[in-house]
Parts: structure tokens; sequence; C-alpha cells
């Protein structure tokens, strides 16, 4: 054991030599020469780092909740398409718990109930399906479909664009769609544009001039043989199928050209989509 008075001197002697040495060497203050006065072009460099910053992170953001893209044909060749629109599609939002989400008749059923509502009403599954035939076909990955427009129950109308790749579980479908409602568009994957987005009411504003407005219902009195139906259309009007995606009802048949019945029983969203997307695959000779 050291004496305390040794171990003290020893301190004040480190200390003393480092004092020594300060005033020995000039400041660094003095020694740095003067930064010349900031003209009016650096402020606009902060801001295009700030604006790049942010664009960096709406990009990272878009990453993140973005949807990735199907690869689009690259032949260059205009060819006819086909237009869908899904009308009354049940997608609503519902605060359960402190999260926002798709009301659905299975997993909400209280929740319903308590709100003296239907759950048999609340199916979004049907919509889910319905963009799956349409997608999944050979009719979209052949580059043929133009646009799909989906219309809620609660009359919001947005847009899905052809190139998008569907989320195949319902659990993801239902967030993305939770997201799309609050946010009002979906990005894509690394890019800033819009493959989901809600646009404004009446969905005939942006269907093509002299299109043919077709809608199908099993209610319909006109009974048609489709195959021979879509065979006989012309390439240059380009064809709008309307179509129910809800449980039970009609669709809004006052901008249809023509209400058509296609079979004699009635048919599902996906199954009446699938059928359209055969005629017309057989129609443009999609192997």
């Amino acid at each position: 054991m050291r004496p305390y008075a040794v171990k003290g001197r020893k301190k004040k002697r480190k200390l003393d030599e480092a004092a020594a040495a300060s005033d020995a060497a000039p400041p660094a203050e003095e020694a740095e020469e003067l930064p010349p006065p900031e003209e009016t072009g650096g402020e606009e460099k902060g801001e295009e780092k700030e604006e790049e910053a942010a664009v960096g992170e709406e990009e990272e953001q878009a990453a993140v909740e973005g949807l990735p893209l199907v690869p689009r044909p690259v032949d260059g060749k205009r060819r006819p398409g086909a237009i869908f629109v899904l009308e009354r599609a049940c997608l609503e939002v519902g605060k359960v718990g402190k999260t926002m989400q798709i009301l659905n008749s299975d997993d909400h059923a209280n929740y319903l109930r308590k709100q003296n509502r239907n759950p048999a009403d609340y199916r979004p599954d049907i919509i889910h399906q319905a963009l799956l035939a349409i997608f999944d076909s050979p009719l979209t990955k052949a580059g043929r479909l133009q646009a799909v427009y989906v219309k809620t129950e609660k009359g919001v109308l947005f847009e899905i664009k052809p190139h998008v790749r569907m989320p195949r579980t319902f659990k993801r479908f239902c967030g993305l769609m939770s997201q799309l409602l609050q946010k009002l568009s979906i990005t894509a994957v690394g890019k800033r544009e819009k493959l989901l987005n809600v646009v404004k009411n009446p969905v005939t504003r942006y269907l093509p001039v002299g299109a043919r407005k077709v809608g199908l219902s099993f209610s319909a009195e006109k009974s048609v043989n489709l195959f021979d139906y879509v065979a006989k259309s012309s390439d240059d009007e380009p064809l709008v199928f309307v179509v129910g995606a809800m449980a039970h009802g009609k669709i809004d048949k006052e901008y249809t050209d023509d209400y058509i019945q296609i079979c004699n029983y009635p048919l599902s969203a996906a199954c009446c989509l699938n059928r359209i997307c055969s005629a017309l695959e057989q129609k443009w000779n999609i192997q």
C-alpha cells in the first residue's frame, strides 16, 4: 500500500505537465483559417439534400409497403384488350380493438352483430377470389388486360393496374385493402408508381370512348352463349365487362350497353370471370 500523499503528488505532477504542454502549443482555433462567407447556393444545396433525403425516405417506405410487379410484354405491339369493372365489393374498414381491419363474417361476426349488421353481407373473400381469377389468367399474362376497376358497397372506386401481382393469401389481401382505403394509394416496390389508386366516381369517365359495356347477371332476360358473343365482337370496340362481387343482389346496369345471362345457374364472381377470360383467350388465340 502506498501512502495517500505520494499518490496525490504524482497526480498533481501529471496535471501540471499537461497544463504546461497546452500552454506551449498554439490553440487550434488560431491556426485554422476562417471559412469564406456562404453564398445563396449553399442554402439551395442544403434544400436539395433535404429533398433527396425526403425522396429516399419515401422510396424506402414504398419498398416496405409496396407491391411486386409482374413483367410486362415488351414486343411493343398495340393489341385489343379487356377492361373489368367489379361492382359492389364488400370492402369496409372497421376499428376492431386498436387496429383498423377489413371486416369479414368469419373473424368479426360478434363485432358485426353488436353493430346490428348481418355478418353474411361482409364477404371480402369474394373480391379476392375474383381478382385472382383475373390476374392469374393467361389473358392477363399475355398483356391483354387493360385495367380493373373495383367499386365497393360504400361507393368507393379504385383502379388496379394490369401488371400488379395480387397477394395470394386472404390475410395479406385484407391488409392491403385496409391500407389502400386509408391511404388512398399503394405504390410499387422500389418505385413511385401507383399500382392501386382510389379515383373519383363515376367509372364511365375512365372507360375508352366507344367501349362496349357488358353487364352480366343471372337475372338478365337476354341469355347468350358467351363464346359466340365474344367471338362476334369487333376488336375495334373495346370490351368492358361489369360483374358483381357481392354475396347477393344485382349490379348497376344503368351505364351498361348490354345486359346478358351466360349460364342457366347462378355463378360465383370468380367462375364468371374465368368464363369471360376463357372466351377472350379463345377469340385472340391465347394458348
